[in-house]
C-alpha cells in the first residue's frame, strides 16, 4: 500500500510517518511537507534512509503540483496533516489559515477523486467544536456535538472537515476524519506549551501563563493518537467522524506546575499574561466510539506520558535548540539540495 501524508514533517505528522515507516516496511510511505516553519526534517532523521520512505516538498493548495505528485504517485491513502494550527497566529494573520486548511484540504481532496484514493483520512481539531463550560465536568464532545468555533484556526478546520464530508457524499470518495484532544510528547515545536515550559524552565526563564490559567485540556499522547489514525484509515467506517481523546484533562496552570515539580524548578517562574482573544475554557473528548467500535486504548496516561515526554526533550536539547536558533532550517538544503536528494 502506498500511503501519503501530508504536513509529515511537522509535530503529528512526523511522528505518524515515523510510526507508519517502522511498522509496516511493506507499504510506502510518502512524506509530503512544504517546510514552513513548523516543518523539521530533523524529526524524520531515523527514518530519512529507509527503503519504504520518501520525502517531498511542495504546498498543498499548489493545484498544479498537487495533480502531478498524484499522477505519478498514485497513492492508495491520503493522510491529511497539513495544516496551520497555531491558535496565536490565527488570530494575527487569518488568510494563510484559510488557503492551507481548507483551499489545501479541497486541492487534495479533487486530486483523490480523480485518481480514485481509496482512502482519504483528514486529522481534524477537538477545537471545532468550540468550549465546554468549566462548571460542567459531566459535559463531553462526541462525535454529534454541533460545530461552533471560536477562532480563525478552528474555523478554517471546520471548514475543511465539512468539504471532506461533502466530497464522500457528493463524489462517493473513501473518507473519514479524526479529531483529537491536544497533543502532547517528542518532536512538538516549542512554541506549543508544553516544549515551552520545558525549554525556558532548563534556561530559567518565566513561564507565560495566559488569565489565571483556568483553561482546561484534555492531554493526548501523540504516539496513542497515531495507532488511533492507523486504526481508522485500516478499519474506520467510511464516511465517519472519530473522536480521539486521552482522558487526560488538566488545567495550563496545573500542566506547568507539573512540568516545573518534575524539572525541580519554581513556581515563581510562572507568570500571567493578557488572556487569549476568544479563548476556549474546556476541550474534553468522549472517545467511546473509537474504543468500542475498533477496539483502540490509550497506552498512555497524562501521569505516565509526562516524564517520558521531558526526559525525551533532557535527551535530546539539540533538536530543540536548533529550533530555537533557527538552524533546523537549514536541513532540508543541507541533506536533500547539496546531496541532490531533492525532489520538488
Amino acid at each position: 500500500m502506498k500511503i501519503l501524508v501530508t504536513g509529515g514533517a511537522g509535530f503529528i505528522g512526523g511522528n505518524f510517518v515515523q510510526y507508519m515507516v517502522n511498522k509496516y516496511p511493506e507499504d510506502q510511505i510518502i512524506n509530503l511537507d512544504a517546510l514552513t516553519y513548523a516543518g523539521n526534517l530533523e524529526t524524520l532523521k531515523s527514518v530519512e534512509d529507509k527503503p519504504n520512505y520518501k520525502f517531498v516538498k511542495g504546498d498543498i493548495a499548489d493545484r498544479e503540483f498537487i495533480m502531478d505528485l498524484f499522477e505519478k504517485e498514485r497513492p492508495d491513502v491520503v493522510v491529511n496533516f497539513a495544516a496551520e494550527s497555531h491558535v496565536d497566529r490565527s488570530i494575527e494573520d487569518p488568510d494563510i489559515f484559510v488557503k492551507t486548511n481548507v483551499l489545501g484540504t479541497t486541492t487534495l481532496l479533487d486530486a483523490s477523486v480523480k485518481y480514485g484514493v481509496k482512502r482519504y483520512h483528514q486529522v481534524s481539531t477537538d477545537e471545532v467544536y468550540g468550549d465546554l463550560p468549566l462548571d460542567r465536568p459531566d459535559l463531553f464532545f462526541t462525535e454529534k456535538t454541533p460545530l461552533h468555533t471560536s477562532s480563525p484556526y478552528s474555523s478554517a478546520k471546520a471548514a475543511a472537515d465539512l468539504f471532506v464530508q461533502a466530497y464522500h457524499r457528493t463524489y462517493g470518495l473513501p473518507t473519514t476524519i479524526s479529531r483529537c484532544s491536544n497533543n502532547y510528547g517528542p518532536y512538538h515545536f516549542p512554541e506549543k506549551l508544553i516544549p515551552l515550559i520545558i525549554s525556558r524552565a532548563l534556561n530559567d526563564e518565566t513561564i507565560p501563563v495566559y488569565g489565571t490559567g483556568e483553561n482546561v485540556r484534555d492531554w493526548l499522547h501523540v504516539h496513542d493518537h497515531c495507532t488511533a489514525i492507523d486504526l481508522i484509515i485500516r478499519n474506520g467506517k467510511v464516511g465517519e467522524v472519530y473522536n480521539v481523546g486521552g482522558h487526560n484533562e488538566r488545567t495550563n496552570l496545573e500542566v506547568v506546575k507539573t512540568v516545573l515539580k518534575a524539572l525541580d524548578k519554581p513556581e515563581s517562574l510562572i507568570t500571567y499574561v493578557t488572556d487569549r482573544k476568544g479563548h476556549d475554557m474546556r476541550y474534553a473528548i468522549d472517545p467511546t466510539k473509537l474504543e468500542r467500535e475498533l477496539g483502540w486504548e490509550p497506552e498512555y496516561t497524562f501521569d505516565t506520558g509526562i516524564p517520558q515526554t521531558i526526559q525525551w526533550y533532557l535527551d535530546n536539547k539539540e533538536w530543540w535548540e536548533n529550533i530555537i536558533s533557527g538552524e533546523y532550517q537549514n536541513y532540508f538544503k543541507e541533506m536533500y539540495v547539496d546531496k541532490g536528494r531533492a525532489e520538488e
